[in-house]
Order: structure tokens, then C-alpha cells, then sequence
């Protein structure tokens, strides 16, 4: 088995337990409503692509241009669901919810990519943006809860309303939404 292979897999794994993860939070009742429940299906969605990704180019399977479509779209959702949210726009609320916008972004971008739709200068330097925040993100996620990992084993916190949507706030789904970032920056570097 190549390096390559093992990395293909492990990202697999990641991606299929990733879009578990999210599709258990867009059907089990929590009280995060309509806002979380579209929030989680489009992270299920994202992370069912991704964990094929992998194994097949980019452009093979559905259309390049409608997959690209669906995640323009689902990009937008994050910011525009901040905006016109419960309590009005905030800018915490759009700065939350960010991170979830770009990596649907990176979704829509690989089709355009590889669709020859860009010049080689400007495909680096939009696919380089997306990576750097995705990375930034990830790494955020992955390391913000660590003293509270140490000090509370088992705890998950969370608060009420647009918070639980995507960011529930407790150590496990950062642990997820980290994953999933890094793991989206991996692919972007992979299909580039």
C-alpha cells in the first residue's frame, strides 16, 4: 500500500464519521431548529463528497458545474443565515460562521479548478486563500479547548440558539469542525 493510499484512506475514515457526526446533529432533536438542521445537512452532504474525494478525481461523478452550484450555494447559506438569523445580524454570528462558508467555498472552488475555468495564477492564489484560512481554522479548532479538555474529561458545553447551529461550542464538535478543515486544506493541496 503507497503513502498515497494510506493518506486517501485515513481522510476517508475521517470524512464518513465527519458526515455521521453532522447528520446526527441535523436529525436528532436539540432544540437548534430549522437554522441547525439545514447546518448539519449540508455538513453531511459536504463530508459524503469529501470522503469519495479521495478515490476520484475531481470532475468525475455529478456534474462539475451543479456540484459547484450546490456548494456556492451552500457557502452562502452560512453568511446569509447570520444575517437574517434570530437577534439580528452580528458580527460575532458572521465571524462564527465563517469558517463553514469558506470550506463550502473550497467545495465549489476544486470543480472550477479543474473545470480549466480559471488561469493557473489565479486558480493558486484562490486555492492558496482557501487552504490558509481552512488551516487557520483548523487549527483554532483543534487547539482552543485543550485546558478544557484537561480539565474537564466528558464535558460538552453548548448554548441556546444560532450557537448550537453548526458551533456547538463544546470540545468534541470543535474536535470535528477542526478535523473536517484540515482535512478539506489536505484535499484542496491534493486536487491542486
Amino acid at each position: 500500500m503507497s503513502a498515497a493510499e494510506v493518506v486517501s484512506g485515513m481522510l476517508t475514515a475521517l470524512f464518513a464519521a465527519a458526515a455521521v457526526h453532522a447528520l446526527r446533529h441535523a436529525v436528532l432533536p436539540r432544540g437548534s431548529g430549522w437554522l441547525g438542521r439545514g447546518d448539519g445537512l449540508l455538513h453531511a452532504v459536504m463530508a459524503s463528497a469529501m470522503a469519495v474525494m479521495p478515490w476520484h478525481p475531481v470532475g468525475e461523478g455529478p456534474s462539475p458545474g451543479r456540484t459547484a452550484l450546490f456548494f456556492a450555494g451552500a457557502a452562502l447559506w452560512f453568511p446569509l443565515t447570520a444575517v437574517l438569523g434570530r437577534g439580528g445580524p452580528g458580527l460575532a454570528v458572521l465571524v462564527r460562521r465563517s469558517p463553514h462558508a469558506v470550506g463550502m467555498a473550497a467545495m465549489a472552488w476544486m470543480p472550477v479548478r479543474h473545470g480549466g475555468v480559471t488561469d493557473a495564477r489565479t486558480g493558486d492564489l484562490v486555492t492558496g486563500a482557501l487552504t490558509l484560512c481552512l488551516l487557520v481554522h483548523a487549527l483554532w479548532s483543534l487547539t482552543r479547548d485543550m485546558p478544557t479538555l484537561r480539565g474537564t474529561p466528558g464535558s460538552v458545553g453548548g448554548s441556546a440558539g444560532l450557537s448550537r447551529s453548526v458551533d456547538l461550542s463544546g470540545p468534541y464538535d470543535h474536535f470535528w469542525h477542526g478535523s473536517t478543515a484540515m482535512g478539506t486544506a489536505l484535499l484542496l493541496l491534493m486536487h491542486h
